[in-house]
């Protein structure tokens, strides 16, 4: 532990206006956080383990430099900055003084607990509208970052494989003959997935990036997502594929079964990154994160108080581990109707339920139109951008992407009105030359019904108006061959009859390639 005079002599100055006995310590395995007013104050504690090392007051205060360095490149208004502690001539503590550096402290603004994902997620209110945004932080954040390493990929990998069959051999949280098999199906993923792993390093998806990005460090501040508490004190722990990073935020909301949420996630990520690309490799970057998870929590059930706690807790990331490492087959849906039927918010509630994890791609015909412009997806673009030859521009780049997501082995949501009988043919070729089922769903609700839904939106990706809606009832749309599902009601209800229709058509599918 830090010098107790020391922790004494912050807890007098280190606050102002705030009665020393009122500031509430933390500790954790590498750090101690004093908490009083508006302030946080964090020191390290002085271990040398395999993986940091704060033994000295040099390197200390160098930790804690690095600490605040790389969290002000997402969270600037958290970090103010920091302080050394010095002994000075007549033996008294200064802070940034001139005598001796006796330790050194990360000066933090605090904020409301409640605003953390992790408890909004405990308690079941973390709201998926904030998901979005969450993915274009996280995006945007990986956008600003620059290649560090361009080789190697797949021997990073192995690196993090190796400390997970080591901690675990040194448990008995799981018998050895399932360990054994666990660590078989990890490094047979690796070999499979080296080339892939490789090929993104050499194309400098290896960056610096949060390396400890789970919901605990994410708050809110003003309403937006906000990331921090970086893995600040190993740089080859913090340096990954990029997609590495997004994973332990997927996994875990998937472990805490918010499976539509970690789907969204994803989605916006890739809707500014566009790197598809990488998807074969995102349920093993989510396994490696949940197998992780569980060797330290064996770790720590081998020890002391709230052991049979930890070894469930253990248990459950192992088994989500192997889940993850589990073959899904690709599929494609897609989700039809006029302007207000619902089908972005069905193709959502589809998507995180068919496919590898965490779920479907989902590709919008109305997000496409606004890439194609440029433009942010709540831009509204001019009549000229819906003339015939865009929109089949756009039916045709829809078509190709999803082509291209499906031949990585990933499921995808396409989301259009489909509403001519060409458009629904070629997606449908679309999974036949892919070879994976097609379930096309075409959302029925009343004309007006429609007008009143389109009549009322606002800030949606959607430009569409009640006088698009009744050109598209005006029109003839052809034999519509698709599944039915009746659009009215809550949104949960019509979000449930579509799920079923999936699932049901996915499982005849099942059975059927099973039999041949």
């Amino acid at each position: 532990m830090p010098d107790e005079a020391v922790v004494r002599f912050l807890r007098e100055q280190g606050f102002k206006g705030v009665d020393p006995q009122a500031v509430a310590t933390v500790t954790t395995h590498i750090s101690l956080l004093l908490i009083g007013g508006d302030t946080a104050l964090k020191l390290k504690r002085p271990v040398r383990l395999p993986y940091a090392d704060f033994s000295t007051p040099e390197l200390r205060l160098a930790a804690c430099r690095s600490e605040v360095d790389l969290n002000r490149r997402t969270a600037p208004e958290l970090y103010r900055g920091v302080h050394r502690i010095t002994r000075e001539a007549d033996g008294a503590f200064a802070l940034d003084g001139d005598g001796e550096l006796v330790d050194a402290h990360v000066e933090m603004h605090r904020f409301d607990d409640a605003s953390l994902l992790d408890r909004q997620a405990e308690a079941g209110t973390l709201d998926i509208a904030l998901m979005g945004p969450l993915g274009a932080a996280i995006a945007d954040f990986h956008q600003s970052l620059a290649p560090v390493a361009r080789t190697g990929g797949a021997a990073r990998m192995a690196g993090v494989l190796d400390v997970n069959e080591a901690a675990l051999a040194t448990t008995d949280v799981f018998p050895a003959d399932e360990v054994s098999d666990f660590n078989r199906r990890f490094r047979a993923a690796l070999s499979r997935l080296a080339p892939l792993l490789d090929q993104r390093a050499e194309d400098g998806k290896v960056r610096r990036g949060h390396g400890d990005l789970h919901l605990r460090n994410i708050c809110l501040i003003e309403g937006r997502p906000v990331l921090f508490d970086c893995l600040e004190f190993n740089e080859e722990l913090g340096t990954t594929d990029v997609f590495y990073d997004l994973a332990f935020l997927l996994m875990d909301l998937w472990h805490r079964r918010l499976f539509d949420h970690a789907n969204l996630v994803m989605n916006r990520y890739l809707d500014l990154t566009g790197d598809e690309a990488g998807l074969p490799a995102l349920p093993f970057f989510m396994a490696v994160r949940a197998a992780v998870r569980a060797h330290v929590g064996a770790t720590a059930a081998a020890s002391g108080d709230g052991a049979s706690t930890e070894r469930a807790e253990a248990r459950r990331y192992f088994d989500l581990a192997g889940e993850l490492l589990e073959e899904r087959r690709s599929v494609l849906v897609a989700v039809g109707g006029l302007s207000g039927s619902g089908k972005s918010t069905v193709a959502r509630a589809v998507a995180s339920g068919i496919g590898p994890a965490p779920g479907a791609r989902t590709i919008s015909s109305d997000r496409l139109r606004k890439r194609l412009f440029g433009v942010a997806p709540e831009t509204r673009l001019p009549a000229t951008a819906y003339r015939p030859e865009v929109t089949a521009t756009v039916y045709e780049t829809l078509c190709a992407a999803s082509a291209a997501v499906l031949g990585l082995g990933h499921a995808v949501v396409a989301d259009a009105t489909f509403e001519r009988r060409v458009d629904r043919d070629r997606i449908a070729a679309v999974a036949q030359e892919a070879k994976v089922p097609f379930v096309g769903l075409w959302l029925d609700v009343p004309a007006g019904e429609l007008l009143r839904r389109v009549g009322a939106r606002t800030g949606d990706p959607s430009d569409a108006t009640p006088d698009v809606v009744r050109r598209q009832l005006a029109q003839d749309h052809g034999d519509i061959a698709w599944m039915p599902v009746p659009g009215t009601g809550t949104p949960e209800a019509v979000a449930a009859r579509a799920r079923a229709i999936v699932g049901g058509a996915d499982a005849e599918a099942s059975g059927a390639s099973s039999d041949t």
